[in-house]
């Protein structure tokens, strides 16, 4: 069972996804198996993470501004690719830190995700994108 999820992004955010793909996965009548999703972009990530507290996601959103800033920030005076605009090689080094495709155990048709786990995409450039998830359910 194979799919492709659209997430339209305005700018640097952690959009949610979980929802799609749990109904993607009780839709498609998943039982025992495991799900991968990876995204088709060099530009934003996946990731699992706390979904109680929209702190935490604002917090990690900071965290990477702190070690990729944008091109037009004196430190990263170094970066020679700029084609795209001042964000677009720090959206590719936050790219290269955090995972662009994740693998989650399903059990009875259900992500085994813990209590506070959700799963996002985390757009790290400044503009809008549509982006594309790709998902594949193997049943064991």
């Amino acid at each position: 069972m194979i799919t492709t999820f659209t997430v339209e992004t305005r700018g640097p955010a952690c959009h949610d996804i979980t929802g799609k793909v749990a109904g993607w996965l009780r839709d498609g009548g998943a039982g025992e198996g495991v799900v991968t999703l990876m995204v088709r972009h060099t530009s934003c990530s996946l990731l699992i993470q706390e979904n109680a507290d929209p702190d935490v996601q604002h917090d990690l959103l900071g965290w990477l501004d702190r070690i990729a800033p944008p091109a037009d920030d004196p430190s990263m005076s170094w970066l020679r690719h700029r084609d795209e605009g001042p964000d677009d090689m720090p959206a590719h080094l936050k790219a290269a830190v955090l995972p662009v495709s994740l693998q989650v155990p399903v059990s009875v048709g259900r992500m085994l995700l813990g209590t506070w786990q959700g799963i996002y995409l985390v757009e790290h450039r400044r503009a809008p994108h549509r982006r594309q998830v790709v998902g594949a359910f193997q049943r064991l």
